[in-house]
């Protein structure tokens, strides 16, 4: 029993030694293999510093981790807080029941309300383009986008580091008054040739700026104040052909701009007159001006001529559009534009067109329109033949006002005899 027993016992060591480096080996053999390893290696894109990870918000009070400044839609329910989320950077997501054009024409009239500052609008042409606005040093971009039969919303915000600036010597007036006339130059770099004339005549009447970035974009805002502007100056001596600002005690024409709102004398005055479509014209779906849209070609067109015309543009149509001005895109155009495009067709070489765009083919009724070619539009008013030029309104300008002689101010007052 002894000897088998010291046999057995090292049969059992050898059987040991060798189980024992097979598992050395094979530990051996997975320091190796990295893809093993990494297996196990925590994910970096699940790190509380890495991107994609979604943060719950706390669950007692959900929306105190959200800065108050963020304008809240009121039908929608709260989802998450993604990742990085501060009160100085970070992105909310809601969600509601309610169609995306009613969210829309939400933010789109409050914000202003709210004295927020809209750089970007939603897109009106489909292409989902984000919402952008900016209050002092708080600004969000708004995204929507449908999911199961619901709108979702995705607020990213961002608070700017304040600046110290230093104080100047002396302090800027708290709006901008109007230029007089001949006053400052101009800078044209980059603006077309034929642009640069009737801009610096438009300058120099004192309706637009000098200092103007000619070659950016013009808002709708921006452009209804230069356009009532424009035309009062022209006509200073002329009443009957001037604008009369709106007044804030007015109901305000659209829902998006409050008397609050820096443009609403302006924009009320033209809506009061019946100048540009809104519910004061029976157009109900014109509710909304869009202040901070970028004014397009159609828009200036359609507001411009009917200053030119002094009445009510003819009935047009697609064909006659055609027939006229050529527009291989005249589908392209509001129907209610037509009117406009056909009256100003008829203005020959004083037609807006023609002196903004020069000769096309396309007209492109969506594209923004530069400053330089809105003040180019401002450089003249009148139609076939009976208008006025900036520099004619400037020298009318100049002229002294015509005082009672001497003579006739010493001269006594007619007599009245009496009757026999």
């Amino acid at each position: 029993m002894r000897i088998r027993s010291a046999v057995q016992i090292k049969i059992l060591a050898l059987m040991r030694g060798i189980i024992l480096g097979f598992i050395l080996a094979s530990l051996a053999a997975c320091s190796g293999n990295s893809a093993l390893e990494g297996r196990f290696q925590p994910d970096p894109a699940l790190s509380p510093s890495g991107s994609g990870v979604v943060t719950p918000l706390p669950a007692d009070n959900p929306e105190s981790a959200i800065p108050s400044e963020i304008p809240r839609y009121p039908n929608a329910q709260l989802m998450v807080e993604r990742s990085n989320a501060s009160p100085d950077r970070g992105s909310i997501v809601w969600t509601s029941s309610d169609p995306v054009n009613l969210v829309e024409q939400y933010y789109l009239s409050q914000l202003p309300q709210q004295n927020w500052q809209i750089s970007q609008p939603f897109s009106q042409t489909g292409d989902n383009l984000p919402l952008i606005a900016s209050k002092k040093d708080f600004s969000i971009r708004i995204t929507l986008a449908t999911a199961n039969n619901n709108t979702e919303l995705t607020i990213d915000y961002k608070r700017e580091a304040a600046t110290v600036s230093p104080s100047p010597s002396v302090s800027a007036p708290t709006s901008t008054p109007n230029l007089p006339i001949n006053s400052g130059s101009v800078n044209l770099d980059k603006v077309p040739e034929p642009l640069r004339q009737p801009i610096q005549d438009i300058v120099a009447l004192g309706v637009i700026p000098a200092q103007s970035n000619f070659n950016s974009l013009i808002t709708r805002q921006e452009f209804a104040q230069w356009l009532v502007a424009a035309n009062n100056k022209f006509f200073a001596n002329t009443p009957g052909k001037q604008i009369r600002l709106g007044s804030t005690g007015s109901q305000p024409a659209f829902s998006d701009v409050p008397a609050s709102n820096p443009a609403f004398a302006e924009i009320q005055g033209l809506a009061e007159a019946g100048l540009i479509p809104s519910p004061l014209t029976g157009d109900a779906s014109a509710n909304l001006f869009r202040p901070n849209a970028l004014l397009s070609r159609e828009n200036l067109i359609d507001w411009k001529i009917r200053l030119d015309l002094r009445k009510s543009p003819p009935a047009a149509s697609i064909d006659s559009i055609k027939e006229t001005w050529g527009f291989q895109d005249a589908a392209k155009i509001d129907p209610k534009v037509l009117r406009s495009l056909y009256a100003d067709f008829q203005n020959s070489d004083q037609a807006n067109v023609k002196r903004v765009f020069g000769f096309t083919t396309l007209f492109q009724p969506k594209k923004p329109v530069t400053k330089a070619e809105a003040a180019a539009a401002l450089s003249y008013f009148g139609y076939q033949g009976d208008g006025l030029s900036a520099t004619e309104a400037r020298q009318i300008l100049s002229q002294p006002s015509p005082t009672p002689s001497a003579t006739q101010s010493l001269q006594p007052s007619p007599q009245i005899s009496p009757r026999p």
